[in-house]
């Protein structure tokens, strides 16, 4: 997952769920799917309007069930609402006062934690992990701040796009680092940058370490309680509350199904958050007006963190850092089982948008962030292609593979264990049923590719007449798949 997720001392990871507000009763026009239920909007009518428009092309696009959206303008939040349906069966339409698991965006309240510790003296960002968690691999070579910015090397332990059979268990944090942690790191300090949850596990129990208290504690009485953030919830302790939405998946473009949960505690510092899309908000505004932390540290947090050959990462600590038309970026997105979120912040310019989604595997919610933002401010974005030699042969072998999967076929000894146990026959019936009756793709082209928990991340886009399908794809080192996903785009 891209969040995109502990003993220790004491019971420091007994998390317990924060404060759980009640949704309030539905009017009419919420209760009916096709009209967005509103809670604020002080933008033009001309600007809501085509927010409005997109987030139901979206939607419908996408098949994703709901968004909920929060819009921050001249620091203010400016607009917010909810589009679709929380839950299918029974049918129950979305409101913008419902949690959704934000999953990586809680990566930046980890790091805005250290921080604090930071300020207090308690820690430094220098610091080398194995003061505090002597039992990691290299832990005197690798520093806090490559553990927040990504740069350690320490391998991720969730880079896949779905809730693999080992993962329904409970777990704790420190059983992730007993096995991620003590791998060989992925690459030497601070050479390169990789995205990695395992991090983010590190970060969260030095947190605990430092601070005396459970990480969501810490978390709730120097962010949460005086930002006024009511709303927000720890789903990695329970599921959410009936009263919020259902995630959802689906095996290719088959039926949506309520997602399976992730066990007790994988998700958290590096993805454990729920909360309305406006409780975001209030923490975007805190990040632009730089109203929490000190000065000196949000400079740390918005600071693309070098490798040592100078190259640029990026990142940032928690968070992706840019520059966008002229325009500087602080940006993360999130995924756990069953949600997808993104959130935008452009601090110079006051501007925020904040956009929730119920189906995991999706890109709605990041089309949709990147939509509205030049509604807000006039910008735009570019998706770079890979067309390198060595892409053909991965389009061939995973064009062979979904012309397999639309007669419901799997050639089981390309697929790791855990990729084979995802494709149940229920997996290959929704996949033939969904995906034969859109015959030979026109087209079918990588479009990027990265690198992602000692795997290479793929993805193609398939294209037929009148629509397409995206193929997300791990590949391990020795050639076998540990995931591949097909899912209708965001846009």
């Amino acid at each position: 997952m891209s969040i995109h997720f502990g003993g220790g001392v004491g019971n420091l990871s007994g998390m317990t769920n924060l404060t759980v507000r009640t949704a309030g009763v539905l009017g009419l026009a919420c209760a009916m799917a096709v009209l967005p239920c509103v809670a604020q909007n002080s933008l033009s009518t001309a600007t809501a309007g085509q927010i409005d428009a997109a987030a139901k092309k979206v939607l419908e696009k996408s098949g994703v069930p709901s968004a909920s959206v929060a819009v921050v303008k001249d620091g203010k939040i400016a607009y917010v609402k909810a589009y679709g349906m929380a839950r299918l069966e029974p049918p129950i339409a979305a409101d913008p006062s419902m949690q959704y698991s934000i999953g990586s965006i809680s990566k930046q309240f980890t790091a805005a934690l250290i921080l604090f510790l930071v300020q207090e003296g308690k820690v430094t960002l220098d610091d080398p992990v194995g003061k505090f968690l002597p039992g990691l691999t290299r832990a005197n070579e690798v520093t806090v701040r490559q553990v927040l910015s990504m740069t350690s090397g320490y391998q991720d332990f969730w880079p896949e796009d779905y809730v693999m059979t080992s993962m329904m268990k409970p777990t704790t944090p420190q059983q992730i680092l007993d096995v991620w942690g003590k791998k060989p790191l992925d690459f030497e300090p601070g050479t390169q940058w990789q995205y990695s949850n395992t991090n983010y596990v590190i970060a969260g129990r030095i947190g605990e370490i430092v601070g005396g208290k459970p990480l969501i504690e810490q978390l709730q009485e120097r962010i949460f309680k005086p930002l006024k953030m009511t709303g927000v919830f720890n789903s990695d302790a329970s599921r959410l509350p009936a009263n919020d939405p259902t995630g959802y998946y689906q095996h290719a473009l088959g039926p949506l199904r309520p997602a399976p949960q992730e066990g007790r505690g994988w998700m958290f510092a590096a993805g454990e958050l729920a909360m309305p899309a406006s409780d975001l908000a209030l923490w975007n505004i805190s990040l632009m007006n730089r109203s929490l932390l000190a000065p000196a540290s949000y400079d740390e947090m918005f600071t693309e963190v070098k490798l040592k050959d100078g190259t640029g990462s990026k990142y940032g600590l928690g968070v992706f850092v840019g520059d966008h038309d002229g325009h500087r970026t602080v940006f993360h997105d999130g995924e756990v089982s069953g949600f997808v979120s993104a959130n935008m912040v452009l601090p110079n310019d006051k501007i925020a948008v904040t956009v929730l989604t119920n189906e995991d595997a999706s890109s709605a919610a990041g089309t949709l962030v990147h939509q509205i933002v030049p509604l807000v401010l006039a910008s735009a974005s570019a998706t770079a292609v890979d067309d390198s030699p060595a892409t053909k042969a991965a389009e061939a072998r995973a064009l062979a593979i979904f012309t397999g999967l639309q007669e419901g076929k799997i050639d089981r000894s390309q697929l790791t264990q855990l990729a084979s146990d995802y494709f149940t026959q229920e997996a290959l019936d929704d996949f033939a049923s969904s995906l034969k009756p859109l015959g030979t793709p026109t087209s079918f082209k990588q479009v990027s590719t990265s690198k992602r928990g000692g795997m290479v991340f793929r993805v193609f886009t398939a294209e037929f007449p009148g629509r397409s399908v995206r193929i997300l794809v791990f590949e391990e080192p020795d050639g076998k798949l540990e995931q591949y996903l097909a899912i209708a785009p965001g846009s």
